[in-house]
């Protein structure tokens, strides 16, 4: 990035004028995406004007862009029904490098609900020579700013008619993606911005906090969408009738809603922001995660269950709401919670599979606002622990005098890997044939059985029961086997890297067990097995046992790798530990021919 300059000028709550001047020189093809432009807009959103321009290395001007150079399309996504949005996409078509692509273009907000973040360094490998944004407002209006990472001083300049903010970055080094690392938000600069009163779409509002933020969500947003017909109320009051409990009636309404509905995403009204109305929901069978939600929460209060409409960021990578900073935009889904006497449950009411009470790794573990008529909250969703995020494996082997192994083996999957695994269940004979090789990634593996069970309980489960055989799995001489006991789970080693500068983060903590019985051929007996081991470390725990009765080896392997966060330093550490586990996975027994 050359050069990048932002400015946010808010004439108005609903005339916001940003205009953006950058440029970016790319040295190689690795970097082409950054060349695009892609601008999104809709009713609420003008796209004013548009041009650029290409130059080649020595500076020289190539081609000229226009607005007409630019496709348009529907932003319509894969999984939406249907969306407001539509986008502008210009991709220069570029084969010698480097060259350098120069963009201006403004963009007219009718709304200032949403400020656009200015993000200083945006992608990792991209280096910033210059970067700066302005923010423009009245004397009079109030607004919010928080700074993450910024290292400079903000100015800031008071004129009759206008305030002016600025802040500016020089010289920022691109940045490698490092192993381990936490999610970029929390080491890059970003500075946000939230005035506190706001016109958005056809409503208005004001916010100073989540509490005050919550309740304009749910109070203009969520309440006038949860009206429900008498026929409805009397349906599911009839569902519930004969159960006893809240949490049970919950539990039957939430498994009603999921054969009823499936989701769709459905990207209007009030910006996305705004669920799709109760009635319709039950009417047409689907929703996005605002309407599936709102839905659910409806036929819950018609049988006197409260509950909370909860804003979340989602993601594999846990996010949560900033607790001292109040925005709009730092979310992207939906969930429900229920704040029962005794426990509070969490309910995902986009998947139509989910049990009741999980929420799985999509939503754990961060904080979010719970919505309600008397003001918002910040809660924080259950957290997946290392010993929660369990897979347990056993397995009757036997091996033959040729290296072969025949057996069954049952691997029970919980916590986030019950999340990782539940894909398999609805997939069909090949692909689920496919999937488990690819899986178990060895070589002449096959299946002659396969079968799985669900627990959906409090505690939800998958166990995978499979009849297997390995072709020539050990390797074996004339007179020696050679036998790797950890077949079927063995860690990965960790890649070193010198000069880190960046935190050692491990998203999700996880427990593996394995347990393994091996029937020797006839005629063979152990001349080698490795000792047995125990490692400890900040970073979790390794250790292993193998035994011998008779003709059968019992091989016993638990690993528990911890989540959390490390200073950079100790990466090293680290990687001893994954390293020393990966090398222990590696040791092989030896089995030799009995003297006659």
């Amino acid at each position: 990035m050359r050069s990048m300059e932002t400015t946010i000028d808010m004439r108005a709550p609903d005339q916001v004028i940003e205009t953006v001047k950058k440029a970016i020189t790319i040295l190689n093809k690795n970097g082409d995406d950054h060349a695009a432009l892609v601008l999104y807009y809709n009713k609420n959103i003008v796209i004013k004007s548009i041009k650029g321009a290409i130059y080649d290395e020595l500076g020289n001007q190539t081609a000229k862009i226009m607005q007409s150079n630019f496709k348009d399309r529907s932003a319509i996504s894969d999984f939406s029904l249907y969306e407001d949005d539509r986008v502008k996409v210009y991709e220069p078509n570029i084969i010698s490098y480097p060259y350098t692509v120069v963009y201006e273009y403004e963009i007219r907000n009718r709304q200032n609900l949403i400020i656009p973040d200015w993000d200083a360094n945006p992608y990792p490998d991209l280096a910033v020579e210059h970067n700066s944004y302005v923010f423009i407002c009245k004397p009079e209006d109030q607004i919010r700013i928080k700074e993450y990472n910024f290292k400079g001083t903000r100015s800031q300049e008071k004129l009759k008619d206008q305030v002016i903010y600025k802040w500016s970055v020089d010289n920022l080094s691109a940045l490698r993606r490092e192993p381990y690392s936490p999610d970029p938000e929390r080491y890059l600069t970003s500075v946000k911005i939230a005035p506190e009163k706001f016109v958005y779409y056809r409503t208005k509002g004001q916010y100073k906090d989540w509490t005050e933020l919550g309740m304009w969500v749910y109070n203009d947003l969520v309440k006038p969408k949860q009206v429900l017909s008498p026929q409805i109320i009397s349906e599911v009051k009839s569902l519930v009738a004969d159960v006893e409990g809240d949490k049970n009636k919950a539990k039957k309404v939430y498994e009603y809603m999921q054969r009823k509905t499936r989701y769709i995403s459905v990207q209007i009204g009030i910006g996305g922001y705004e669920p799709i109305a109760a009635m319709q929901v039950d009417k047409l069978g689907y929703g996005d995660c605002k309407a599936l939600v709102n839905y659910t929460q409806s036929l819950l209060s018609a049988v006197n269950i409260p509950s909370y409409y909860c804003i979340v960021y989602a993601g594999s990578a846990k996010r949560g709401l900033d607790p001292e900073y109040a925005s709009m935009n730092q979310a992207n889904h939906i969930v429900l919670c229920l704040p029962f006497e005794r426990d509070t449950t969490w309910l995902e009411c986009t998947n139509p599979d989910a049990p009741f009470g999980f929420l799985g790794d999509f939503t754990d573990d961060r904080i979010v606002l719970a919505c309600s008529a008397t003001g918002g909250k910040l809660l924080k969703t259950p957290e997946l622990t290392s010993e929660m995020n369990q897979t347990s494996r056993t397995a009757a082997l036997n091996l033959d005098d040729k290296g072969s192994i025949t057996g069954k083996m049952k691997t029970t999957f919980k916590g986030s890997q019950y999340d990782n695994y539940n894909y398999l269940i609805t997939q069909s004979g090949d692909d689920r044939i496919r999937s488990l090789k690819k899986i178990y990634d060895i070589d002449n593996i096959n299946f002659s059985g396969i079968k799985f069970e669900q627990n959906k309980g409090a505690e939800p489960s998958t166990t995978e029961l499979l009849d297997l055989q390995i072709d020539r799995y050990a390797s074996f001489t004339s007179n020696r086997i050679y036998l790797l006991p950890n077949a079927f789970n063995r860690v990965r080693t960790v890649p070193e890297y010198q000069n880190r500068s960046l935190p050692v983060y491990i998203n999700r903590g996880y427990t593996d067990v394995d347990e393994y019985t091996y029937t020797l051929p006839d005629g063979y007996t152990i001349e080698y097995k490795p000792e047995n081991q125990l490692i400890k470390s900040d970073f979790g725990s390794y250790s292993t046992n193998i035994t011998i009765e008779s003709n059968k080896i019992l091989y016993k392997r638990k690993m528990i790798v911890n989540s959390g966060t490390w200073p950079f330093d100790k990466y090293a550490a680290f990687v001893v530990f994954m390293d020393a586990a990966s090398s222990l996975d590696d040791k092989r027994i030896v089995l030799k021919p009995i003297a006659r």
